[in-house]
């Protein structure tokens, strides 16, 4: 909860350091991250943008080793559950501090990810500018890779604008930067703040978006509807580009006029075959080269919210980028919107699967444990690909290594991933960019038509990639998912993996010829077994009998690990 504190006893603020040198050299510098509050003042993502708990680092009894965490210590830190006072919020980017609390911006969206600046860009430091209105009090905090928490400054504001240069030299291996905000006797406005760097004349990249969509217009219209109405952002897009697959389109949505009026003449819908991510994408990648006016492109999951404000950080790091870099968002839950699916994310190449990078957690709630608390999340971590719910990738990048292979689904994003590290392009999970997106973890899609896919597509990026003989142990690992699926009678999967290894050996060309037709095959394949008839009424299906009762009283359990 927010805490009530004393206005600390330090001096006020020199007026010359709070207004003077900052407007000075304001046209020097550019904006790269600004403060931000949920549009619609949500209170399931308000923990993402700031926090009211008391506490403002990881216990020191629990710090790890961040290069190698224990599991029991990565969720060991201090758990601090706080009520979210949407009624603060004044506007996207003001806050109100009621007298006598105190609340931190050392969240996911506001927090500076200095690592990630320190690591892949030039920049050597950044500025905080703060806009207030009352008398409170800014405390300026970093951290290191361990999640140690220093105070940097702290100084009584009065009306107007206070800065603070930054260095990122101690940014290393990890940390961040964060501000907290405390009222004094009486209430204070956050009314703005942002986080810039030297604007060093670089260019800057105009960028096309890229959205493939299949039979979600609903959905797809609503996202163009929030990229219509984002403060700023059109300045930053040269195009949108819708590739509709389906057959329930988007330009037939109520509101598609809506829709292009507001992205004021960018839209452009383009109708196409069900050719799955990978074609619809690669669609995209090929219409944004040739236009020839973009740096980058944007590729788009359909079924996705956006934070707006994630996009130009993006665009603005990339720029800032020494080499062209992939600058990838993370995910999360659109149902449980606190939720993160992953940190970071690579493939293992010994049994040649993905997953995340080691030393992080999965499905990590912010409502819980907030950044500030959580050790792990102050470390940088490198990946191997970045999901392409939102993914921007540099023109060059495709230029030279060539549009995203025609696998329909599963494994096209990770695939160009790695071809774009082979060939010196990195890819970066940057934080403070995000979606959230329709979560896929409550379900199996390894037992239904997507099992050719998972099998063809990690086949054939493992004979791409993999650096071990024979693939490492991917082919006991795929033996052994075979014999899960028999035990488990799930015949119809086993059948559509076998049929995946035959079109793996049948060559490359195979993968142009299925990518029109291989989805209404793996269908037509599936439906000629039992497990795949399903039936909506669970008294349909015989009431399940017992021959001997369960061995010593212990009920079957599912698999504690499930091969792959």
């Amino acid at each position: 909860m927010s805490t009530s504190v004393q206005e600390p006893a330090l001096p006020p603020a020199d007026p010359a350091s709070i207004d003077m040198s900052a407007s000075a050299d304001r046209a020097a510098r550019r904006v790269v991250a600004r403060v931000v509050f949920p549009e619609d003042r949500d209170l399931d993502t308000l923990p993402l943008y700031v926090d009211f708990a008391p506490y403002i680092g990881v216990d020191p009894a629990t710090r790890i080793d961040p290069g190698a965490p224990p599991k029991a210590d990565s969720r060991a830190t201090p758990v601090t559950i706080s009520p979210a006072h949407s009624e603060y919020i004044r506007g996207r980017r003001s806050f109100a501090i009621p007298a006598g609390e105190r609340v931190s911006f050392g969240s996911y969206f506001n927090a500076f990810p200095a690592a990630y600046w320190r690591r892949w860009t030039d920049v050597a430091n950044v500025r905080l500018t703060v806009r207030t209105s009352g008398s409170p009090t800014v405390i300026v905090y970093r951290s290191n890779a361990h999640g140690a928490t220093e105070r940097m400054s702290a100084t009584r504001l009065g009306e107007g604008e206070w800065s603070i240069d930054l260095s990122l030299a101690p940014f290393g291996d990890g940390g961040w930067y964060w501000f907290d905000l405390a009222a004094g006797i009486e209430a204070a406005v956050l009314e703005s703040a942002e986080w810039s760097v030297p604007d060093r004349g670089l260019e800057r990249g105009g960028t096309t978006i890229a959205i493939t969509t299949f039979n979600r217009p609903d959905y797809c219209a609503a996202q163009l509807r929030q990229l219509g109405a984002a403060e700023g952002l059109l300045e930053l897009l040269d195009e949108v580009l819708v590739m509709d697959q389906g057959t329930k389109n988007v330009v037939d949505q109520p509101d598609f006029a809506e829709c292009d009026a507001g992205l004021d003449g960018k839209l452009r819908v383009i109708h196409q075959r069900n050719l799955g991510g990978s074609g619809g994408f690669a669609r995209g990648m090929r219409e944004t080269l040739g236009a020839g006016r973009s740096r980058y492109v944007l590729l788009l999951d359909d079924d996705i919210v956006l934070e707006p404000e994630g996009i130009a950080r993006a665009v603005a790091f990339a720029d800032e980028c020494a080499t062209p870099t992939i600058v990838g968002g993370h995910m999360f839950n659109m149902y449980e919107r606190s939720v993160l699916h992953s940190w970071a994310e690579t493939v293992k190449e010994w049994l040649f699967f993905w997953g995340p990078v080691t030393g992080t957690v999965q499905a990590h709630n912010f409502a819980v444990t907030n950044l500030r608390a959580t050790a792990w999340l102050h470390k940088r971590f490198d990946v191997d690909y970045n999901g392409w719910w939102m993914c921007l990738i540099p023109l060059e990048v495709i230029d030279e290594i060539g549009l995203s292979l025609p696998l329909f689904i599963k494994w096209d994003d990770a695939e160009f991933g790695l071809r774009a590290g082979k060939a010196g392009f990195p890819t970066v999970t940057f934080p403070g960019a995000a979606v959230w997106h329709v979560p896929w973890m409550d379900k199996d899609d390894t037992t239904d038509w997507q099992a050719y896919y998972h099998q063809r597509n990690r086949w054939v990026v493992a004979l791409l990639n993999s650096p071990y003989p024979r693939g490492g142990n991917l082919i006991s690992w795929s033996l052994r998912g075979d014999l899960k699926h028999l035990l488990a009678l799930q015949y119809s999967a086993v059948e559509l993996r076998l049929q995946a290894l035959e079109d793996v050996l049948d060559g490359p060309d195979r993968l142009h010829a299925d990518l029109p037709t291989g989805l209404a095959k793996a269908r037509a394949t599936r439906a000629e077994f039992s497990d795949a008839r399903t039936k909506r009424d669970l008294d349909a299906f015989p009431t399940p009998r017992r021959v001997r009762p369960p061995k010593r009283g212990k009920t079957p359990e599912l698999p504690k690990s499930l091969t792959q």
